[in-house]
């Protein structure tokens, strides 16, 4: 039997497990902090296998750093013990939904979530906070103070003398940003489909940092566009110098050779662009270019216009094809010289060539997919004309996105700075309008609501009170609209730490007498459900999946999926239950130590599972 370590995964354990495969002869061995003896990696051998000369010392590159950068590597690595809870009254029809809430802090649940849904998801999209001194509150410590800035920037030594002038007072502002940031968008690449996608919003504040930092956890290669998207409409005359009215919309693929990019919905203006002015039988066409900048000398000849006149491409262009091809394109009548016949030529595409949509541009304007006011009137319709938030974003927006990612049937989209839920109101209206079964997971940290606010006085403590409620009404205004049978509910979820007691992860860290006080290794406030999700999570196996519970001879069995997973968390387990759950031969079985008497017990369900499942992965915590 394996026990469960009931922790997030290790992922330096992870990475050094893939070194090991393509160069055994880098591992070796290094005490840790607390003197145990651990695999590591002779990183100066791995440069040289890297390299096709030889190696001595540190070389300048092109690279991002800051000082907290290997910190934020070392917080993306290392691995957990929280667990996510069950909430099952805040949650809207559990049995049947598979969309999902969490409340929590993004950077653990994202830890939570590496197993289940390690390329899985096909979408996401972040709102996360632009770094304006205004709206963002470092956690996990890592604000440093202006001494302990200095000192790691390498401007101050540790005796505290000043090693040159600090003339970039802002240093600190961004480092911090860098490092929030860092370990979040390291894990959620992990979650991301071969095919998937990441659009990230941004303003001018951290641009370049971020574009920077994309390019080194994405892969520069892997980045797609920058859309620029008009979130205001009306000047604002009391800017000092320019009236900002734009946001960026950063992407980035998983893997740019799998990325497939949908084609938008072709608009009536689009197509009154086409026209026929020749009568030509093939229907309403447009005209293009004919040359391109590459130049080849072959496709440089003179073309022959009607009315006799020589035209020759631009100066330092030729023309898109060769002189055979542009004669058939001639004789076919798809070369446009104009209604004189004198004009310099041109291309007919024709729309029925076109008909099955358009290539994104990277300008966004308001008219199309909406802007900041519309966001916020989104929420105010919603809450009997009261806006709890400054800047949602309007939920056409939203679709675009994810009409633009090509989200269909069954697939994941990801928000993990949900805060009002928009992502999660604009994938409902996407399933309405198509029937789709598009699932969305949301991640909140619960932030207090000041007490002055409108919000509070209404009854709203926390964000996520407001995002969760922003979901269950844009639920039932779509439902009541349109009838469409979908899935409009969604489980919560809320971080905590683990269900298990201290005495579980360091069993020798304890005295005789201390082991004999501890009756039970799980958490006295902890229930079979909170237990399972954990399990579920280490296991590898969606949140989102059927869950029943069976009484089976007074003891509890619980079910995911069918047989994927069955446990039983109870103490003292018949030898007849077990057999009961093993003739259901399930993939996973989970006990308890305590659900065994003795070890005579526990072998005799092994070789209970042997006999009647034999292909069964048991488990014990």
């Amino acid at each position: 039997m394996n026990k469960l370590t009931m922790k997030s995964t290790d992922l330096t354990q992870v990475n050094i497990d893939k070194i090991v495969e393509l160069f055994p002869n880098v591992i070796t061995e290094a005490r840790d902090e607390q003197g145990t003896i651990k695999r590591a990696v002779d990183f100066d051998l791995l440069r040289q296998e890297l390299s096709d000369y030889l190696v001595e010392g540190e070389k300048e590159r092109y690279q991002l750093t800051w000082p907290g950068k290997k910190e934020a590597v070392l917080t993306a690595n290392c691995s957990i013990d929280n667990s996510l809870r069950p909430l099952l009254s805040d949650s809207v029809n559990w049995d049947e939904t598979r969309n999902m809430y969490i409340e929590g802090d993004n950077l653990k649940v994202l830890k939570l979530l590496q197993e289940s849904y390690l390329n899985k998801v096909k979408c996401i999209y972040i709102d996360p906070p632009y770094n304006t001194g205004k709206d963002f509150i470092y956690k996990d410590n890592f604000v440093a103070s202006e001494d302990e800035y200095l000192e790691e920037s390498g401007q101050v030594d540790e005796t505290g003398i000043r090693l040159f002038q600090n003339t970039e007072s802002n240093g600190r502002f961004h480092s911090d940003w860098l490092t929030e940031l860092y370990p979040k968008l390291k894990l959620a690449r992990n979650l991301l489909k071969d095919d998937g996608v990441i659009f990230i919003s941004i303003d001018d504040y951290e641009m370049h940092n971020l574009r920077k930092l994309c390019d080194e956890i994405f892969g520069s290669s892997n980045f797609v566009t920058t859309i620029v998207w008009q979130r205001a409409f009306s000047p604002k005359n009391d800017a000092k110098y320019f009236s900002a009215n734009h946001d960026y919309i950063l992407v980035y693929a998983k893997n740019i050779d799998s990325l497939n990019i949908k084609l938008l919905p072709r608009s009536e203006e689009s197509n009154n662009r086409y026209k026929n002015p020749d009568n030509d039988p093939r229907g309403a066409w447009t005209s293009g270019d004919l040359t391109v900048k590459t130049y080849t000398e072959n496709y440089d000849y003179p073309i022959i216009t009607p009315s006799g006149k020589e035209v020759f491409p631009t100066r330092g262009r030729c023309w898109f094809t060769s002189k055979e091809n542009m004669l058939k394109l001639i004789q076919d009548n798809r070369i446009w010289f104009g209604e004189s016949g004198d004009n310099t030529p041109r291309l007919k595409r024709f729309l029925k060539d076109v008909q099955d949509g358009m290539v994104p541009l990277t300008i966004w304007l308001h008219e199309d997919v909406g802007h900041n006011q519309e966001g916020r009137q989104e929420l105010k319709k919603l809450f009997d004309n009261k806006g709890y938030f400054d800047g949602p974003k309007p939920t056409r927006l939203l679709k675009q996105i994810l009409q633009i990612a090509n989200c269909k049937n069954n697939d994941i989209i990801l928000d993990f700075f949900s805060g009002s839920a928009s992502t999660a109101d604009a994938v409902i209206q996407l399933n309405s309008e198509d029937g789709g079964t598009r699932r969305f997971i949301m991640v909140q940290i619960p932030e207090q609501i000041n007490e002055s606010t409108e919000a509070f006085k209404d009854g709203y403590k926390t964000i996520c009170e407001i995002g969760e409620e922003r979901i269950r009404r844009a639920a039932k205004k779509i439902k009541e609209e349109t009838g469409a049978d979908i899935d409009y509910g969604f489980r919560v979820y809320r971080v905590d730490s683990s269900n298990m007691k201290d005495v579980y992860y360091t069993p020798d860290s304890l005295g005789q007498l201390n082991l004999d006080d501890v009756a039970t290794n799980i958490k006295e406030d902890r229930t079979g459900e909170d237990l399972l999700i954990q399990v579920m999570l280490e296991c590898g196996l969606e949140l989102s999946l059927p869950m029943e519970s069976k009484e089976i001879e007074g003891k509890t069995v619980r079910y995911v999926a069918g047989n994927s997973l069955i446990a039983c968390f109870d103490d003292e387990v018949s030898e007849s239950v077990i057999k009961k759950i093993a003739e259901d031969q399930p993939l996973r079985v989970v006990f308890r130590d305590s659900s065994f008497q003795d070890d005579s017990s526990r072998i005799n369900v092994e070789e209970l599972f042997k006999l009647l499942s034999p292909s069964t992965e048991i488990q014990v915590l």
